[in-house]
């Protein structure tokens, strides 16, 4: 398993991760904010399962 989602794209899942979280407390308060812990999780490990499928790399090469 290599990293194939880069710095800028794990940011953002990070955040929109952290943000569908939150809806579970506050806002709405439905069930359906725990789908954030899916980008959450692909965003503190790097790899994304989806990316892998399509052939989606968004993190720099390394020499």
């Amino acid at each position: 398993m290599s990293t194939n989602v880069g710095p800028v794209d794990r940011a953002l899942r990070a955040v929109v991760g952290l943000v569908l979280i939150a809806l579970v407390f506050v806002g709405p308060q439905t069930a359906w904010g725990w789908i954030g812990l899916v980008p959450l999780l692909t965003a503190v490990i790097g790899f994304c399962p989806a990316y892998t499928l399509f052939g989606i790399k968004t993190c720099p090469l390394k020499n």
